[in-house]
């Protein structure tokens, strides 16, 4: 009876702290499809539930760009390695799309003149912990930039143009 209590409270234990490493913050290295570092994201739960986004990032066109969150956990360029937007619902694409959104969805950034951006887009469809609708589900994920705005409602993907930068979303590791 002990051995079992001790076996049950340190797999309890592990858990936790498997949940923690996920819910911790997670530093995503962006590239251009030339290999180059446009910069960073930084994921940490949102206060409201979700997952914030801290983008700095550099080297891009001016204007309003998508962002998105991709399946695969894998950026090769031109990046189609990073599969179909993220969407273990089966939803549409789109946060103005009544059949939608993908959990991958959100919404625009503007990058200015200077070709930089340093803001923070919010998912509230994924979370760093545990499920399917987390950005570690499957191996992880993939952030993805495209080089045109969202349109919020045409499926599969918003007409964004093509991804023009892309960093992997994996687990922590400590």
């Amino acid at each position: 009876m002990k051995r079992t209590l001790v076996v049950v409270a340190l797999a309890c234990a592990v858990s936790g702290l498997q949940v923690a490493a996920r819910q911790a913050a997670t530093k995503v290295d962006l590239k251009n499809a030339e290999g180059q570092a446009i910069g960073t994201a930084t994921l940490t739960p949102a206060k409201r539930g979700g997952v914030a986004i801290a983008l700095d990032v550099e080297s891009l066109s001016p204007g309003d760009h998508a962002i998105h969150i991709h399946q695969n956990a894998k950026c090769e360029p031109p990046f189609a390695t990073a599969g179909p937007h993220f969407n273990p619902e089966n939803r549409k694409h789109g946060l103005e799309n009544p059949d939608g959104p993908h959990a991958g969805d959100m919404s625009n950034f503007t990058v200015g003149a200077d070709g930089r951006a340093k803001t923070t887009v919010t998912n509230a469809q994924v979370t760093l912990g545990p499920g399917p609708t987390s950005v570690f589900a499957n191996g992880g994920t993939s952030l993805v930039i495209h080089a045109k705005a969202d349109d919020m409602k045409t499926d599969p993907a918003g007409n964004a143009g093509d991804r023009i930068a892309c960093g992997v979303i994996a687990m922590p590791v400590k």
